[in-house]
C-alpha cells in the first residue's frame, strides 16, 4: 500500500467518521420524534466507533497475535478494538432499553412526539409550560394548611 492510498484511508475514515457524528448529533438535536432521536443516537454511536478504530488502523500492519519464530512487525493497536467491540455490547443494550421506554411510552401517551409528551406530562402534573418552559402551579391555601396540621 503506497502512501498515497493510506493517506486517502486516513481521510475517509476520519471524514465518515466526524460525518456520522454531526449526522447523529444534528438528528437528536432537531427532531422532535423519539424513534429519529434513537436513531440519532444510533448514528453517533456509530460515528465513535468508527473514529475510535481508525485511530487504532495502521497501514501494512498484522493482527497482534505473537507466534514462536514470528518476526517482529508492525501491528495494529488492540485497545481501540477492544474498546468498540464493548461499546457495540452497551450501545445494543442502549438501544434495546430506548426502544422499550419508547413503546411504553406510546402506549401510555398514544404519541412519539416530544412537545406533545411534554404538554400531556405537564397537565397530568399539574404544571403549565409557558413560553416552553414548564410553570408550576401554586399550592392552594387549603392544602397547605392540611398538609402543615399534619406534620405538627
Amino acid at each position: 500500500m503506497t502512501v498515497d492510498e493510506t493517506a486517502w484511508i486516513y481521510i475517509f475514515s476520519y471524514c465518515g467518521a466526524i460525518g456520522l457524528i454531526l449526522l447523529g448529533i444534528f438528528a437528536m438535536v432537531m427532531y422532535r420524534h423519539l424513534i429519529r432521536i434513537i436513531l440519532g443516537l444510533m448514528l453517533l454511536e456509530a460515528g465513535v466507533n468508527l473514529f475510535l478504530i481508525t485511530i487504532g488502523f495502521r497501514a501494512n500492519a498484522v493482527a497482534p497475535i505473537l507466534v514462536e519464530g514470528q518476526q517482529t512487525v508492525a501491528m495494529v493497536d488492540p485497545i481501540p478494538q477492544a474498546l468498540v467491540l464493548t461499546a457495540i455490547v452497551i450501545g445494543v443494550g442502549v438501544q434495546a432499553l430506548a426502544l422499550a421506554l419508547v413503546v411504553k411510552t406510546y402506549q401510555a401517551y398514544n404519541t412519539l412526539d416530544t412537545k406533545e409528551l411534554a404538554d400531556k406530562i405537564a397537565q397530568e402534573s399539574g404544571t403549565r409550560i409557558v413560553d416552553g418552559v414548564p410553570v408550576s402551579l401554586p399550592v392552594p391555601l387549603t392544602t397547605r394548611t392540611m398538609v402543615e396540621d399534619k406534620s405538627v
